[in-house]
């Protein structure tokens, strides 16, 4: 006997003396608590009214209780309001509570910039654990360097461990850029402590760990010179450049009027002159910071070699310097849009030696599997330009067989579906894209006749393309990332020849400058910066299909090579991804 019936799953057992029918529904859970609901918002059987404020909010007890163990101590126990039909809440916002109480109904709440701040207190006192993940899940989404002491002293007074945990590691990579923040310069002295005594500190010289705590006390000299010394003492003197603690920390004025600060400062003179002394005179001011690295890695995807698209995929871990390979794609791919999003690997489109490709595969590192489960774009493209912005994947331009395209979709990862937005003023192939200040970025590219040094960036708040000051030189196929708050371009195709030559974008003044030149010229390169290094990878000379690998030193302001890929790849993509099981990891 067959027999389907849909929504349910159906059980026959037959016995010599009796048969059964066990039935099991799916929909029932869900058409229950969509009963449910509907009887609150018609305020029908419910049998509590939560006030908060100047708020009623309706309810059934059953349903709190659930979900809630804070309101099932409250209805279940011997306290007053297990008996009363009016409970009053205090010191809750109002509009998280009812958001919550939506919760227990739905099974859906939104978290967002404008609630989380109230909704994460809420959820703590109805202990509603999975809320709490969710803000601090949204929070960790949220961090930059301007607002991570906010979040972390945000996660400190909620009790937020994981999210404490996270915010102080992000502080202390992005040391750099959080001492430039106002949150910084506002900070109370034990969190400056706390922050500045960190044996990962991610500095490259503790003169920038002094000019930090420095800039902290003279944005309040009067309030906060007398803790000059209480905080230098977290400052490794010892390990100052001579030449800095001499000129720079004894003859500042703030650091000459205090006596602990001096004391401190002659410590360190002694340690620098005296090294064979150096052995008695070890302590916490005298140990070396280990920053911790931010664990990431650096993946070379398909590409053309030997004369054919390839699907081997490899990854460079800068802490062994080595390239290994992984698993490879389902698909061969050349001219391939690379992205990262929420540390998976996403392969968009290319040509796969026959034809051109509308297809995506995701890659998780943590299985090292490939999975082709992603909604395909609705154009075939290589030569495709693929970014993250604001949790969005973007296709951008590339080429369909027939025509150059200017069409710009962007994947929703959640709903696993392209949207269309606003197509770019100009059609381009071969284009470089990257994000920066909130603003995705398209660079140069070929209208399909010629190559372009033309910019535009769009604002995905106003769905608008718009242009930005050109490249100095025309390039089509060229490497782009984001590195230092600047824009890089490097390599490509002009009208005659594959470049060596590299420029990059200041958003602030709208120009672009040269940078020097790569060692070797790259057309199709692929450029990523891992750890705080910006490397151009791969590509073609103008003879020879690369597998060699260039990383940019900004301090000397020169490329140097640094070894070489297992494969030769042209118009391959590279992706940056973060391990969460590394020991290295910081977030």
């Amino acid at each position: 006997m067959n027999t389907t019936m849909a929504g349910a799953q159906q059980v026959f057992e037959t016995q010599p003396q009796q048969a059964k029918f066990v039935y099991i529904s799916d929909r029932h859970p869900k058409d229950t608590l969509e009963m449910t609901n509907i009887l609150r918002k018609q305020r029908e059987l419910c049998d509590v009214v939560i006030n908060v404020n100047d708020k009623k909010i309706y309810a059934h007890r059953i349903i709190l209780s659930a979900c809630s163990p804070y309101f099932r101590a409250m209805f279940t126990g011997e306290l007053a309001e297990s008996r009363q039909t009016e409970v009053a809440i205090r010191d809750i916002d109002e509009r998280a509570m009812e958001s919550l109480v939506d919760f227990a109904y739905t099974s859906t709440v939104t978290v967002e910039e404008s609630n989380v701040q109230t909704l994460l207190p809420a959820a703590c006192l109805l202990q509603l654990s999975e809320i709490q993940e969710a803000c601090c899940e949204f929070l960790k989404r949220q961090l930059d360097p301007s607002n991570c002491l906010g979040i972390r002293a945000f996660a400190d007074t909620h009790a937020c461990r994981d999210l404490l945990r996270v915010a102080d590691k992000f502080t202390q990579h992005k040391f750099l850029q959080v001492m430039e923040s106002e949150e910084f310069m506002l900070l109370p002295v034990n969190q400056l402590m706390e922050i500045i005594s960190s044996d990962e500190l991610n500095v490259h010289s503790e003169e920038q760990v002094y000019n930090a705590i420095i800039s902290w006390v003279k944005y309040n000299i009067p309030e906060r010179r007398t803790h000059l010394a209480e905080v230098l003492q977290h400052v490794r003197l010892p390990l100052l450049n001579p030449k800095f603690l001499v000129g720079t920390v004894s003859s500042d004025l703030l650091i000459r009027s205090d006596e602990a600060c001096r004391d401190l400062v002659d410590e360190a003179k002694n340690y620098l002159l005296l090294p064979q002394e150096r052995p008695l005179m070890q302590g916490p001011r005298t140990r070396p910071r280990k920053p911790i690295r931010c664990g990431e890695v650096l993946f070379a995807v398909g590409g053309w070699c030997s004369g054919d698209a390839i699907s081997s995929v490899e990854r460079f871990d800068p802490q062994s310097g080595e390239w290994r390979m992984v698993a490879p794609m389902c698909k061969r791919r050349c001219g391939v849009g690379i992205a990262v999003l929420d540390d998976l690997l996403y392969a968009v489109g290319g040509h796969d030696g026959s034809s051109y490709l509308n297809s995506i595969e995701r890659y998780d590192p943590q299985t090292n599997q490939w999975s082709s489960d992603v909604a395909p774009t609705s154009t075939c493209r290589t030569s495709v330009g693929v970014a993250v912005l604001d949790g969005y994947m973007y296709a951008v331009g590339g080429q369909d067989g027939v025509s150059c395209l200017n069409i710009v979709e962007r994947y929703e990862p959640h709903a696993n579906r392209w949207t269309r937005v606003a197509s770019m003023s100009t059609r381009r192939l071969g284009v470089a894209v990257a994000v920066l200040g909130g603003f995705l970025y398209a660079v140069g590219g070929s209208d399909g006749t010629s190559p372009l040094n033309i910019v535009e960036k769009y604002d995905p708040r106003t769905n608008k393309w718009t242009p930005v000051a050109p490249m100095g030189t025309k390039r089509k196929h060229l490497g782009c990332a984001v590195y230092n708050d600047m824009l890089y371009a490097v390599g490509g195709r002009d009208e005659q020849t594959e470049l060596s030559s590299a420029e990059r974008y200041d958003p602030l003044s709208n120009t672009w400058k040269p940078i020097v030149a790569m060692n070797s010229r790259r057309s199709g390169v692929g450029l990523a910066v891992v750890n705080g290094r910006l490397m151009a990878v791969g590509g073609f000379d103008g003879t020879t299909y690369l597998k060699t690998v260039e990383v940019y030193d900004p301090d000397t302001k020169s490329w140097r090579m640094c070894g070489s890929m297992n494969y030769r790849r042209l118009g391959g993509g590279v992706g940056v991804v973060k391990l969460p099981q590394s020991e290295s990891n910081v977030w």
